[in-house]
């Protein structure tokens, strides 16, 4: 879910051609439960591989990112999530339950004969686990793309990196690497993209848009952590947020009395617990400072038994494989200081 700041960013339409050859951070976990959550057969179940193993993340992951590289000079950056905080374990075990819940209504509907009701659920219930992110991981680490294991947020390490100028942007569905200090965030890099609505039963088109921390705060006429306190209000991955305040009530408070200690109790009738832990998660989150960031022309033979052992078509295969090379033909000509 992450943080709920959608009604007070503005974010701005953009063309991938104003990415090209920038250096992308992009959180791993979120990009790969978009493949989990939408690459499935009509009825919902995920694609898999001979040996029955999950293959959805794998095939999506790879063609979307590979078109980007070879089509867009798009240098991505894998930035995995590790141990969460002890805070965010109760947001974790909610997400599951409500994960479990519609895998058991998924199954239901499919044996009702309801497939596009089930195609619904499906896409609520999609789950990464270890296995999974360690196979993505492998997956990278051939296609020659840098990867980075955060020691908890991958989108705090990402932010980190954005902020010591190592990326250009972050790419994240998520508001989090604002709070985080991210300068930029960039949602829906996909070329033709489409994002599917649950509660509507259909597809919505995709557009690329970026969202600068600057501005952003220029226009509210807040501080960063003033929009972090914004945050905690109305509640993030690691606090429960006070009943009835959300993101724009929480906003107009902090306008007006600066800072949470300032709000009268009338008003919020609740203390946060955690407070000033949630405020240094967000200001001084745990972070490698010694990652390296190298593209390196793969063993392209490696990659093909690889995705062959994935069950990846013949046909898949050469495409991925030619994007690839495509990319990393056209960066030995480039240098790195023409990379941000």
């Amino acid at each position: 879910m992450g943080t709920r700041l959608s009604p007070l960013v503005k974010p701005r339409k953009i063309k991938l051609s104003q990415l090209y050859s920038r250096i992308v951070a992009f959180d791993a976990n979120n990009l790969l439960y978009q493949f989990l959550s939408l690459v499935r057969m009509p009825n919902g179940e995920l694609l898999k591989d001979r040996e029955g193993r999950v293959t959805s993340h794998l095939l999506g992951a790879s063609l979307r990112i590979s078109r980007l590289m070879a089509e867009y000079s798009i240098k991505p950056i894998m930035v995995f999530d590790g141990t969460p905080s002890e805070l965010k374990l109760r947001t974790l075990e909610a997400r599951r339950k409500e994960r479990e819940k519609a895998l058991i209504e998924w199954k239901k509907n499919i044996e009702q004969g309801r497939v596009a009701k089930a195609f619904s659920k499906a896409v609520v219930s999609a789950t990464l686990t270890k296995d999974l992110a360690n196979d993505a991981r492998e997956m990278f680490r051939l296609m020659g793309i840098p990867v980075i294991n955060a020691p908890e947020d991958a989108e705090a390490q990402a932010s980190y990196m954005c902020m010591k100028e190592d990326v250009w942007a972050i790419a994240s569905q998520d508001y989090d690497s604002l709070l985080y200090g991210a300068p930029r965030i960039v949602r829906y890099i996909t070329i033709s993209g489409k994002d599917f609505l649950p509660s509507k039963l259909r597809m919505k088109p995709l557009v690329p848009e970026i969202i600068e921390l600057k501005s952003t705060l220029e226009r509210l006429g807040i501080s960063r952590e003033q929009l972090i306190d914004v945050a905690i209000l109305s509640g993030t991955d690691f606090n429960e947020g006070i009943p009835k305040i959300g993101p724009i009530k929480a906003y107009r408070l902090i306008k007006k009395y600066e800072r949470i200690e300032k709000i009268p109790t009338r008003v919020l009738n609740k203390n946060i617990e955690n407070l000033e832990r949630v405020r240094e998660i967000f200001m001084k989150p745990k972070v490698v400072t010694d990652y390296t960031i190298t593209f390196s022309k793969p063993n392209f033979e490696e990659l093909r038994r690889f995705l062959h052992s994935r069950s990846f078509s013949e046909e898949k295969i050469e495409l991925i494989i030619d994007r690839l090379s495509l990319f990393y033909n056209s960066l030995e000509k480039l240098s790195l200081s023409k990379w941000l």
